[in-house]
């Protein structure tokens, strides 16, 4: 039954998109509900049809916010095989269409999450959990209980090489390292967000000894990611994903965790020390000035429990082998993030809705990945193309990191990465945001493919977002492989829309199928994709870095 309805879909949704092939792939094992609704979506008439389709389905309450792990998450995973089967792709994971990805799923224990300050003098303030802090166990362990002098380390960024070392002329061998949010505003858009990243910053403080961070809000970080936002799901599940060998996968290792305090009491930490909260956070604020580092005057307690247990959760994966002999074995890899974050159990007990349906992050970026993947089935390029749907992307790009650790092809193959992640399709949009392109010999692919569909390219308006990092085509750049990452521009009244949408929407049950979406501007996002996929995977000349670019010399080899 299952088998009958997927090849039924196949062919006829491929009348609408080329010509019914590979009808004979293995069918994934799925229910005859979602092969009929991934049969229906195929079947649509237009590229928009089609796209809303896969968003209505992806998006539905039904998926229960998709999270890694969930029922509603591998729902969403059996659909999207189901649509890649019957637009024709090949299965490329590790178990037909399915890559497994083990994860250690952690989830707090508020009870018992305690932060305590010494003064110099001996006076000890103790705080209140998510009123004035919140701690986050080190993903590999099940509790934190340190107790350890406080050094303040500017934005905690370790790069000698970009003449900048938060580290240089401190010590905190055994102690917790304090830092503010942010990088140094020399550092162009991409290098800030790398040095911004928070697993970064983790590694750094861990290379330099320290048993503990603490994160502090700059008064941009603050605006943009208030402390309501930081605690308003306390207990959602944190993961890592896990080596063969059984190791998790974590940044600073050797730490034993960290904390985040609420900017009204962040003073206290620099009670006694030459400068003020005030102080340091008023030179972040300072362009050209960076906050330099220095002792504390407190000690710091900090304990923190959580549960664990390991679970599985699917990449999907599938395949247009290449029509070139002479290129078919390099591999353009085209992704998206199927996972969201799941359900807000505060706001259900609340009687609110609490589901995060994902509509815009990330089934639209699926969806118009699907249409790009059609197009290039159509196309034959010569290039082989993975059609990659990845898990865990909200817990950390970790799906994304797996693969590009464990790729089901040989590793030295990969030869771009093209990512869909959160077009908000709210505004007719004139320019897009290329954040990785002008890197490497995908720049020009790109600005030509964009210009022929009369989309300009535009320099990222939002650097504080540190967007370069934050999707899963930075794990792609880690491991040496060029990447482009597209999002839909400011132009044409798409900040005022955008903006709206990071504020009201980002994240919560709100981005769901109710908002103004735009599907025959899905449809344009997803035709300029394709065509960057398909040009990059016909192009005579591999993929490859700019010579001196500082991504491509820092993660060579990798």
């Amino acid at each position: 039954m299952n088998s009958s309805i997927r090849r039924l879909g196949g062919c006829l949704g491929l009348i609408f998109i080329g010509a019914c092939a590979n009808v004979d792939a293995p069918a994934p094992k799925i229910s005859a509900e979602v092969a009929e609704a991934a049969a229906k979506s195929t079947m649509a008439a237009t590229a928009a049809a089609r796209i809303e389709a896969d968003v209505l389905y992806l998006a539905d309450d039904a998926r229960e916010g998709r999270e890694a792990g969930t029922s509603g998450y591998q729902e969403a995973a059996d659909y999207v095989a189901s649509r890649m089967a019957d637009i024709g792709l090949e299965p490329a994971g590790d178990e037909g269409w399915f890559q497994q990805v083990p994860l250690r799923a952690n989830t707090p224990v508020l009870e018992g999450a305690t932060l305590s300050v010494t003064k110099a003098n001996g006076e000890t303030a103790d705080h209140t959990h998510l009123e004035d802090f919140r701690v986050f166990v080190s993903r590999d362990a099940v509790e934190m209980d340190v107790t350890a002098p406080a050094v303040f380390v500017g934005y905690g960024v370790h790069a000698p090489e970009q003449g900048h070392d938060d580290y240089a002329g401190v010590d905190v061998e055994g102690k917790i390292a304090v830092y503010i949010g942010g990088a140094p505003d020399h550092f162009d858009s991409e290098k800030r967000a790398h040095y911004n990243s928070g697993g970064g910053k983790a590694d750094a403080a861990a290379k330099h000894g320290a048993v503990g961070t603490i994160s502090l809000f700059s008064t941009a970080g603050e605006k943009r990611f208030p402390w309501e936002r930081l605690i308003s799901n306390p207990t959602r599940t944190r993961m890592t994903w896990i080596h063969p060998d059984g190791q998790a996968e974590v940044s600073g290792r050797g730490l034993k965790g960290s904390a985040t305090l609420h900017p009204q009491i962040a003073q206290i930490l620099f009670d006694g020390a030459e400068k003020t909260y005030e102080e340091v956070r008023a030179e972040t604020d300072a362009e050209g000035v960076s906050p330099a580092g220095f002792d504390l005057a407190v000690t710091v307690s900090m304990k923190g429990t959580q549960t664990s247990k390991v679970v599985t959760s699917p990449n999907v994966i599938g395949l247009i082998p290449g029509a070139d002999p002479q290129m078919k074995d390099e591999y353009i890899v085209l992704s998206a993030h199927l996972d969201h974050t799941g359900v807000n159990h505060n706001k259900v007990d609340a009687g609110e809705d609490g589901i995060n349906n994902g509509a815009m992050d990330n089934a639209m970026g699926v969806a118009t990945m699907l249409e790009a993947a059609a197009r290039l089935r159509e196309a034959s390029p010569g290039r082989s193309i993975l059609v990659l749907a990845v898990t865990a992307e909200e817990k950390g790009l970790l799906g994304a990191d797996y693969f590009a650790h464990y790729p089901t092809v040989d590793s030295d193959a990969l030869a771009a990465n093209v990512n869909l992640d959160m077009p908000v399709v709210l505004h007719p949009f004139t320019d897009v945001i290329a954040f990785g392109a002008e890197r490497s010999s995908i720049g020009p692919i790109t600005r030509a493919a964009a210009a022929k569909m009369g989309i300009e390219l535009s320099p990222d308006p939002i650097p504080t977002q540190n967007l370069f990092v934050r999707s899963d085509h930075y794990r792609f750049v880690e491991k040496g492989v060029p990447a482009v990452f597209l999002v839909v521009g400011f132009a044409n009244g798409g900040e005022e829309k955008i903006n709206d949408f990071i504020k009201n929407h980002y994240h919560k049950p709100s981005d769901d199928t109710s908002l103004p979406i735009l599907y025959d501007e899905a449809a344009r996002f997803a035709e300029v994709n394709f065509m960057i996929a398909n040009d990059l995977a016909n192009a005579e000349e591999r993929p490859h870095w700019n010579e001196g670019d500082f991504f491509g010399d820092l993660f060579s080899g990798k």
